[in-house]
């Protein structure tokens, strides 16, 4: 099997992006539609990149550059469904940080209260609860703030 290689969207896969964020969880659950997904993915104050196996895409990351006090958030990540539980979703998220490594201090990201797989991936990648907010998005449902340490290369 070739390498995964993540590189800036192109214009096309935009739209790719914005179908599998709104049709997975936790965008179902947050009640996110394509349109909303579609706003997210094509924000000119976010960066977002492909994952892609044998030059088809498989996932992707949203990043905004200063989203939280000045530093990086990762907005949303999301690996297709034929392409989970291969270490996908680990490769975009290291590949943030070393983004960021040499420019920032901290990075940010929230979890979906319910999306508890999620957030052990988070967690087993040295991320740290920092705040909760409660039913931010929806009902019954929080929102956790997480962060870890950028160390300098």
């Amino acid at each position: 099997m070739q390498p995964v290689t993540i590189g800036p969207a192109q214009e096309a896969e935009r739209d790719w992006a914005a179908h599998l964020m709104s049709g997975s969880d936790p965008w179902v659950t947050l009640r996110r539609g394509f349109e909303d997904c579609k706003k997210a993915c094509t924000d000119e104050s976010c960066l977002l990149f492909i994952a892609r196996l044998e030059g088809q895409p498989c996932g992707f990351i949203l990043l905004h550059p200063r989203g939280v006090a000045g530093s990086p958030y990762i907005r949303s990540v999301a690996v297709a469904a034929g392409y989970r539980d291969r270490g996908i979703g680990r490769l975009l998220v290291e590949f943030a940080e070393n983004l960021f490594r040499d420019k920032a201090r901290f990075i940010f990201l929230c979890v979906s209260s319910f999306n508890t797989k999620a957030r052990a991936l988070y967690e087993r990648l040295g991320y740290a609860a920092a705040g909760e907010l409660v039913d931010y998005v929806i009902d019954g449902a929080s929102e956790i703030l997480m962060s870890k340490r950028l160390v300098p290369r």
